[in-house]
């Protein structure tokens, strides 16, 4: 059974009104969608705010969910406008005085028993990513997620973001260029 057949048989049930159905779609895509605002945000709370909007839209929605692209992909186009939601709020916010600079790991509860090297380098390496995206614009780090993060196409990416494949092509390698221009201004490449 393919990742789009397991999908469609959890919506179904969960139409039907199994709960651990609904309970184990949800678990399918929490990570990734937490990581993904992780990574658009760079703020742990913003993340988990982002992923519950998301899932609450795709519990009030999932009775409108066609079945026309994947699963994967519809969930993305909600968490893709609720994301850009969410940074025209903060950037209202931010505009009236409010909000602030945030450490990105708050939240986050660090479990030390679990090898705590790795832990520290690999907060150490989203740390750096999460910066390293917060410099681009809003449209190519959207698009950055969705091709590098998600392993969506182009084709998914446009249709997603209701852009042609070329714009999508172009944000994309545009946001690369840009990303390389920052690592070797920061001395981040060796």
């Amino acid at each position: 059974m393919t990742s789009d057949d397991a999908d469609q048989a959890l919506i179904e049930a969960a139409l039907a009104g199994s709960v651990a159905a609904w309970e184990k779609l949800v678990r399918r895509y929490e990570g990734r969608i937490y990581n993904y605002g992780l990574r658009l945000t760079g703020n742990a709370s913003d993340a988990l705010d982002l992923m519950q909007e998301v899932f609450l839209g795709v519990y009030r929605n999932l009775h409108r969910f066609r079945g026309d692209a994947r699963f994967s992909s519809w969930i993305f186009r909600i968490a893709h406008n609720k994301a850009v939601d969410m940074n025209r709020r903060n950037l209202l916010l931010r505009g009236h005085g409010f909000g602030g600079d945030e450490d990105p790991f708050a939240g986050i509860d660090a479990d030390s028993a679990l090898e705590p090297d790795w832990r520290l380098a690999e907060e150490q390496r989203n740390a750096q990513i999460q910066t390293l995206l917060a410099r681009l614009p809003l449209e190519q780090r959207l698009t950055v997620e969705l091709k590098i993060f998600q392993a969506l196409t182009f084709e998914e990416i446009a249709r997603l973001q209701e852009i042609s494949e070329n714009t999508a092509k172009t944000r994309f390698y545009t946001a690369l260029r840009k990303l390389k221009s920052i690592m070797e201004e920061s001395h981040v490449l060796p």
